[in-house]
């Protein structure tokens, strides 16, 4: 009796130390299978319009769309398609961070306050958005430098009927501009996938279809 007692208290023994290795192995296999996340976007704080601190970790879990934005650009109308981005797509964890800057042709002039109002009155924008920065330069945001330094500029889209217009301003500015990493104009992107990485950098000629895609691919 006793034999038949230990030779099933060892099996059940067994049978405990099994399902706790299959238990063991599918806890490591899920965390082999969850992406980490990259902690370097959402290390950086910005300002907002009221000049308030924002941590990035707010976007934590959102696929985000990094933008410098104009009001007085030949692409300010992409304010409209990045309204209906965001419109679209918000409800799905999507986001557009507006960030305005003077930088280029000092085509983004005025105050936050009227920067805000232009574009809710003209393209009655609902994406956060955030104080003027620069993007180039000494004083350059950290986020747009990290920005860069993930995704260097690949050229602009032959396709668009403005960039002979922007190459032949930029080899008179800088022959070598095509060599650096810097934004080379307003409405330059970076796609921020729900885990902090950089996916893609979209110069402003950059069609809005693609971009809308590679958004979809994230949600």
């Amino acid at each position: 009796m006793m034999k038949k007692t230990l030779i099933l208290l060892l099996a059940t023994v067994g049978l405990m130390t099994s399902c706790g290795n299959k238990n063991a192995n599918k806890e490591a296999q899920a965390a082999e299978e969850t992406p980490a996340v990259n902690e370097a976007f959402y290390a950086h704080t910005v300002k907002d319009m009221m000049g308030q601190d924002i941590s990035l970790e707010s976007y934590k879990g959102l696929v985000v769309l990094v933008v410098n934005t104009a009001t007085r650009c030949g692409f300010t109308p992409q304010y409209t398609e990045l309204e209906n981005l965001y419109a679209d797509y918000s409800a799905k964890g999507f986001t557009v961070l507006d960030f305005p800057c003077n930088q280029f042709g000092q085509q983004a002039p005025g105050t936050e306050a009227e920067i805000h109002e232009f574009c809710t009155a003209n393209y009655d924008i609902k994406f956060p958005q955030f104080a003027k920065i620069e993007v180039n330069g000494e004083n350059a945001s950290p986020l747009f430098t990290y920005l860069k330094e993930q995704k260097g500029f690949e050229g602009f889209d032959a396709d668009n009927q403005l960039t002979p217009r922007l190459e032949e301003m930029f080899d008179k500015m800088n022959p070598g501009w095509r060599e650096t990493s810097d934004i080379k104009w307003n409405f330059t992107k970076f796609l921020i996938d729900r885990n902090g990485n950089v996916i893609a950098r979209f110069e402003p000629t950059h069609d809005m279809k693609d971009v809308e895609e590679q958004i979809k691919k994230l949600l």
